[in-house]
């Protein structure tokens, strides 16, 4: 006899409950630590990479975007507001230092796109873009209507200014003396002022025309302070402080003699503009052709946020509950131009 038995198994398989996904981080703000730590990287590197005029200071983080690119590996896009100090860029003084050069002295504000990489945790920076303008004369004037303002650097009095004030200084300096490299910035009042930056030069025989230039090993670089009153008669007064040789710096743009009469080859604007495009050249990650697009992007993206956070602070909250700041602007550290 056969018996035949029909066995229904049931297998029981352990049940795996989903995880959830952990949620994204929350976006960055402008004055959150790491944008800050990251936007104080960026400034050093577009002084570091800035060969006229001043150095310029951090005033606002206008926008933050992050751009996840694998473990531990990020690309961030920073929109920057500078504003110009009274430091040259060739001086050895930190940025911590220099004085931002205050609204009433016609001030210059800097706008920088700034992409970095954060790899492990190690920030650094593979391209900037920035440029740079002049407060308008209007805004001057409404606050302080007897305030000088910028003058074009090729002006015929600021570059007999610039002459009469290198006479001077080189007429009293018995062991060497300065050529003009630059004109910093220069005004117009009752007296013209100009700043430049100056190469110092060893004075061979009493002639200074037959003097050559040191070798770039050898340069000392100085920075000049004139004060040229032409009423009731013309007085002069120069104020040079030298740096000393700087190794490693170099001048790309070595001006004119002004002792010999000759006109230093300045452009007609009225600041140095930093006009600054710079790629890093030692980065991890090239600096490709989607950095504009991206910070194109990235500006959308903080206009959105701020329009949202407008109308979500319309919504109706408890007396005293203070609304949450919008990610981005940060906040304005000297003053708004």
């Amino acid at each position: 006899m056969k018996v035949l038995v029909a066995l229904i198994l049931l297998v029981q398989l352990p049940i795996h409950k989903a995880v959830p996904a952990a949620p994204p981080p929350p976006p960055l703000r402008c004055d959150d630590p790491e944008s800050e730590a990251a936007a104080e990287i960026a400034v050093n590197y577009i002084n570091d990479h800035s060969h006229h005029g001043y150095k310029f200071a951090l005033n606002r983080i206008e926008n933050v975007r992050v751009l996840p690119q694998g473990p531990n590996n990020q690309l961030l896009f920073l929109e920057l507001d500078l504003l110009e100090t009274k430091c040259h860029v060739l001086n050895p003084v930190p940025l911590e230092n220099c004085t931002v050069r205050p609204f009433e002295e016609h001030a210059v504000e800097g706008d920088c796109d700034v992409k970095l990489q954060n790899l492990d945790g190690k920030l650094s920076v593979l391209a900037s873009k920035c440029h740079s303008h002049a407060d308008s004369a209007e805004d001057v004037i409404r606050v302080c209507p007897d305030c000088p303002l910028l003058e074009n650097l090729n002006n015929t009095e600021v570059l007999a200014g610039v002459a009469a004030a290198l006479n001077e200084h080189n007429s009293k300096t018995p062991d060497a003396y300065l050529r003009l490299l630059e004109i910093g910035r220069a005004r117009i009042q009752v007296t013209a002022t100009a700043r430049a930056i100056l190469t110092r030069q060893q004075r061979s025989k009493a002639n200074v025309d037959a003097c050559q230039l040191l070798p770039e090993d050898e340069a000392n670089f100085g920075f000049c302070t004139a004060t040229i009153a032409t009423q009731p008669t013309t007085d002069v007064q120069v104020d040079c402080k030298l740096y000393g040789h700087q190794p490693g710096v170099t001048y790309p743009h070595p001006g004119q003699d002004t002792s010999a009469g000759l006109l230093p080859n300045v452009q007609g604007f009225t600041n140095h503009n930093l006009r600054l495009s710079h790629n890093n050249p030692v980065a991890s990650e090239s600096s490709s052709s989607e950095f504009p697009t991206l910070a194109i992007a990235a500006k959308s993206v903080a206009k959105r946020a701020v329009a949202e956070a407008a109308q979500h602070n319309k919504a109706v909250r408890p007396v005293g509950f203070a609304p949450p700041p919008p990610p981005c602007p940060g906040r304005i550290r000297y003053f708004k131009i």
